[in-house]
């Protein structure tokens, strides 16, 4: 794998913290399809009880959380794991 450094000691460091990414990515992977499950099982409950499809204040507070503790980024990440959870309106 090319660390982008001939630098032997920055290669290696490069290469360790690539593996610690490789599996922070693995987690989010996990932890995003593990929220998809659940929302939609809310969202399945909710209609089998005769609620309606969606929550808009639940959604407004879920974007507010992103945003709030990752500014814009936040906003467009809590729109795609909403959309996942519930799939696009």
């Amino acid at each position: 794998m090319d660390a982008g450094t001939r630098e032997p000691a920055a290669a290696a460091r490069i290469l360790d913290i690539r593996k610690r990414i490789d599996e922070i990515d693995q987690a989010l992977i996990d932890l995003w399809q593990e929220r998809a499950r659940l929302s939609q099982e809310v969202g399945a409950t909710r209609r089998a009880s005769g609620g309606t499809r969606l929550v808009l204040s639940r959604e407004r507070e879920i974007l507010e959380r992103f945003r709030t503790a990752l500014g814009a980024d936040g906003t467009q990440f809590a729109l795609l794991l909403l959309r996942a959870g519930r799939g696009p309106l």
